[in-house]
């Protein structure tokens, strides 16, 4: 079995924290958003080579990632695009990446900003026992969310109905960005997309293969975070933090009231000021301030402000005038 870790996104809605870095190296906890999906396949033994399809842009940030992480499994595989206006969405890249890496074998398929609380194991358990094209699903339990992902309709774990991105959505229960397909399915990919069908999202594929044989969904309870928004990303590293702070070695906090989950990373200083739900990058300086679920990119500056939702550059300064010294 072999694995394609999706990774290829330019993360637009996170500018400007995204704009030089891939959002799957953002700082969750001690780790990263795509530590977990890589550690999940290091562990299972079924798991032969474990691809990386990013974009040109971001292909030496991920070579140099993963020459010191000590993952031994995953290699990166580029796109060829370095801006948003060139990709050939993700169902065309990853028909792509079968052709570019002459893959023949049975695959599973994972977004590397999921952050999910199940083992991928678990679900190649669940593909194994089917035999079928898989995907893993969700239940967030509100259709105004649902309406940003494609929907499930389930019998005893087959896909009798999937809709994606619906107006009026008929079920809560969302797929995940986690599929599973048999060698023999591969193919199906070319086929696909030689009826010009869109190439943007992985549930149209699915929704259109549904029609052509059986499709299993692995549920599953838990917690599940799509990191593509501050607001996600923050939620991402509350449930890692779990009501905690975390202040790395290097870092100096005074004189300052820390709500709950806050990050503050090595080499950034944080005085005179209150801080909740918050992440503070490295060599940040965030002085006689108030910052709630707010993201301070690194080597900015910060002084004087109360901030509600907001995104700081790295290397930037701002403050209200009045406070400079």
């Amino acid at each position: 079995m072999k694995a394609i870790v999706l990774a290829g996104g330019y993360a637009t809605r996170l500018w400007p924290i995204t704009r030089n870095r891939p959002k799957m190296f953002l700082p969750v906890g001690e780790g990263t958003v795509i530590d977990d999906v890589f550690a999940d396949l290091e562990e299972d033994e079924r798991m032969e080579e474990v691809y990386v399809s990013t974009n040109e842009r971001f292909a030496d940030d991920f070579d140099a990632y993963l020459d010191d992480s000590g993952f031994e499994k995953p290699v990166v595989s580029v796109e060829e695009t370095v801006d948003e206006d060139e990709k050939f969405g993700v169902v065309g890249a990853l028909a792509q990446l079968i052709d570019r890496e002459n893959l023949d074998d049975d695959l599973v398929v994972v977004a590397g900003d999921n952050l999910i609380s199940f083992d991928l194991a678990e679900f190649g358990d669940f593909f194994r026992e089917k035999g079928t094209p898989c995907i893993a699903a969700y239940d967030v339990e509100s259709k105004e969310r649902a309406k940003s992902y494609g929907l499930v309709d389930l019998e005893d774990d087959r896909i009798v109905d999937f809709q994606e991105k619906p107006e009026e959505p008929k079920t809560t229960l969302v797929s995940i960005a986690c599929y599973a397909f048999p060698r023999e399915t591969l193919p199906e990919f070319e086929t696909y997309l030689d009826g010009e069908n869109n190439p943007d999202e992985p549930g149209w594929f699915v929704q259109w293969l549904q029609h052509r044989e059986a499709v299993h969904a692995f549920t599953f309870d838990g917690a599940w975070f799509d990191i593509g928004t501050p607001a996600s990303y923050l939620e991402a590293v509350a449930w890692k933090l779990d009501g905690e702070n975390l202040v790395a070695d290097g870092a100096t906090v005074e004189n300052t009231d820390l709500g709950e989950n806050v990050h503050v990373m090595s080499g950034a200083t944080v005085e005179d000021s209150a801080l909740d739900r918050t992440v503070v990058f490295d060599d940040a300086t965030v002085v006689d301030s108030e910052l709630r679920e707010s993201i301070v990119d690194e080597s900015s500056y910060v002084q004087g402000l109360d901030l509600a939702g907001a995104l700081v550059g790295a290397h930037s300064e701002i403050s209200d005038d009045d406070s400079r010294t």
